[in-house]
């Protein structure tokens, strides 16, 4: 079974969830509102997708692909992952409107990463 196809649709996933929980988060910034619980759902089913993602890459690897900086996809990967979370220990569960500003920059600056790795092929292809 072929796994590129299926990581990269992952992985477009991710960017394009990373900018939707951006927009989200500027949205409540602007409007002072509270993070909601929704908010919090959805910022670990975004850091459950980058779990996910790098599963199927380390299946992939140990099936004998392999991109071409391995280590580099490993460590944007792992950055993926933890971040989002670890700002939430960060701001000890704070939803206020500052809170909401730093998950709205996060969001974005993750969106971004993720761009850069498919452009400087981090992310693939897997050969």
């Amino acid at each position: 079974m072929d796994l590129n196809p299926i990581h990269s649709i992952l992985f477009n996933a991710h960017i394009l969830y990373s900018l939707v929980l951006g927009v989200w988060a500027a949205l409540m910034a602007a409007r002072s509102q509270s993070i909601s619980g929704n908010f919090w759902g959805a910022v670990a089913t975004n850091s459950i997708l980058a779990g996910i993602i790098l599963l199927v890459g380390i299946i992939m690897w140990a099936s004998g692909l392999q991109p071409e900086r391995l280590w580099l996809y490993l460590l944007y990967m792992a950055w993926l992952v933890v971040i989002m979370p670890g700002l939430f220990t960060l701001l000890r569960g704070r939803d206020d409107r500052s809170a909401a500003v730093a998950f709205a920059i996060l969001a974005f600056f993750n969106a971004s990463v993720s761009a850069s790795m498919v452009q400087r092929l981090v992310v693939g292809p897997w050969a």
